[in-house]
């Protein structure tokens, strides 16, 4: 890491600050602090923003963990933070995704047309629907209208929304993680970081 990691347990200079350290800590249990938490909690605010809005993300919304996985590994991917890929691909993996589906979700460069999703038993429909998503907002920040359109097909609005909060959500994380190089992994690419 590019700055030293906070002592674990975390010192705290006011009740606030202990507070905060608490509630990154309940939404941690069982596991111990990680290494994103303790370059965090260098500012005890941040920290506390953004424990409450990935706890959102990742445990409040309808999203099955399957897609939820499935987008911020493609996050991963795209923006080479192997962190996160490090984290999260087995958790994919662990809700369903194919081998085969992770393949994809690894690639490089994913050739796609919407319309031409792979075979039912590497990504289902709905799989390949958010992975093309997640990679043209990473990418592209602006999403084609054909694929919006496809999403839109197969998604509620609550769904399109989560979605489309969990990639963004997971933007921020891998930025913050790449440019601190939090964890160690800048550079080692998904295979060394599994």
């Amino acid at each position: 890491m590019r700055l030293p990691y906070v002592s674990n347990p975390p010192a705290t200079s006011s009740d606030e600050d202990a507070a905060i350290v608490a509630r990154v800590q309940a939404r941690r249990a069982p596991r111990p602090l990680q290494p994103l938490d303790l370059a965090l909690l260098h500012s005890p605010p941040v920290a506390d923003g953004w424990n409450s809005f990935l706890g959102a993300v990742r445990t409040r919304t309808t999203i099955p963990a399957h897609l939820r996985e499935i987008a911020i590994s493609r996050v991963a991917v795209v923006n080479r933070a192997w962190y996160e890929w490090m984290h999260h691909a087995p958790l994919a993996e662990a809700a369903g995704v194919s081998k085969e589906g992770m393949a994809l979700v690894k690639a490089d460069e994913v050739e796609y047309t919407i319309g031409e999703a792979p075979a039912e038993d590497v990504l289902s429909g709905k799989q390949w629907v958010v992975l093309c998503y997640a990679d043209e907002m990473t990418r592209n920040v602006e999403v084609r209208g054909e694929t919006f359109a496809r999403l839109r097909a197969l998604f509620n609005e609550r769904e399109v929304v989560e979605i489309t909060a969990t990639v963004a959500c997971y933007n921020c994380v891998s930025r913050f993680l790449v440019a601190l190089d939090v964890g160690e992994k800048n550079g080692l690419g998904p295979d060394a970081a599994h």
